[in-house]
């Protein structure tokens, strides 16, 4: 079967969603904003591409790749179609819509964070799954660049999405929000540090678009080892194996894939859609969460609310 995707946003990313699904082997239906993108998108490969949405029994499902404060609207808008949808994170920019729409559609909804499918992230789960580094007592996650092309949303519903995801697919929970606090006073817009804490283990993300240079970092540390991942590219996994600071720990690197994260997240939603694998990592509950952690942020931080 060759799967049927309407894909809905044609943008700057949505262009390179649009090259994956037509890479494995997908006939894609699109829509946009303008003739200029739809010209584009039949010039790609596209089936087809226009203003209008298609029509549900033209479409196996959906793709859904616009502004993140249009999210809301449109996944209000295709969900009755009862077709199986991936959205781009964040789900939506409030909690309310968020909720809403997981209860809708809870077993056909999920949430593009292409992190979960990273291999790296991927590969600190299943460390920690499999016990070697005991008790997680603490996460790191660092996300800076300069400037933002968003101009829908602060940052924190650009970068911050990423690290949370992150933070569930190794943890498998998100602590509750402890405190929250910009880097540069009175301009919360620009960067924040939020900490996220309960029992176990205290989660500290940072993010912000005031660094000189691109920066994606996270770190585990656990009773019984420490993992890192110094970059999106890495193409091994920092190792200690031994206690948080201990002189002695072995030190080693676990190769890991250099997938794209953004093709293996695809290709896990279209074997899903065909009956073949599991769905993709985050479901409508997840998206849901990682919305109500970056409402709370927002609040922390006296940044106006993102309504849907």
């Amino acid at each position: 079967m060759t799967p049927r995707i309407g894909l809905i946003g044609c943008g700057r990313w949505g262009r390179l969603i649009l090259r994956d699904l037509l890479k494995l082997g997908c006939e894609v239906e699109v829509t946009c904003r303008s003739e200029a993108t739809a010209a584009f998108a039949r010039g790609s490969g596209a089936r087809a591409a226009g203003t209008a949405l298609p029509e549900p029994a033209a479409v196996d499902a959906y793709v859904v790749a616009t502004p993140a404060a249009t999210h809301a609207a449109v996944l209000g808008t295709i969900v009755a179609a009862g077709k199986p949808i991936f959205v781009e994170k964040p789900m939506t920019t409030d909690s309310g819509s968020a909720q809403r729409l997981a209860a809708l559609a809870p077993e056909r909804l999920f949430v593009m964070d292409k992190w979960r499918h990273h291999p790296g992230v991927e590969a600190m789960r299943q460390e920690v799954a499999a016990g070697k580094l005991g008790r997680v007592l603490a996460i790191r996650a660092s996300r800076w660049q300069w400037s933002s092309p968003h101009r829908d949303v602060t940052p924190l519903w650009v970068l911050t999405p990423h690290d949370l995801a992150i933070t569930l697919h190794v943890l498998g929970r998100l602590p509750p929000l402890a405190q929250a606090f910009a880097v540069v006073p009175g301009r919360p817009e620009l960067g924040f540090v939020a900490v996220l804490q309960d029992a176990e283990t205290q989660v500290i993300v940072e993010a912000g678009i005031v660094e000189t240079g691109h920066r994606r970092r996270c770190l585990v540390v656990g009773q019984l080892g420490t993992l890192e991942l110094t970059d999106a590219y890495d193409a091994g996994l920092q190792v200690r194996r031994g206690a948080p600071g201990e002189p002695a720990a072995e030190a080693l690197v676990l190769p890991i894939s250099t997938e794209m994260p953004l093709e293996a997240e695809l290709r896990a939603f279209l074997a899903h859609l065909r009956g073949e694998g599991p769905p993709p990592c985050s479901s409508a509950a997840d998206g849901a969460l990682v919305v109500a952690r970056l409402a709370e942020i927002e609040a922390a931080l006296g940044l106006p609310p993102s309504v849907a």
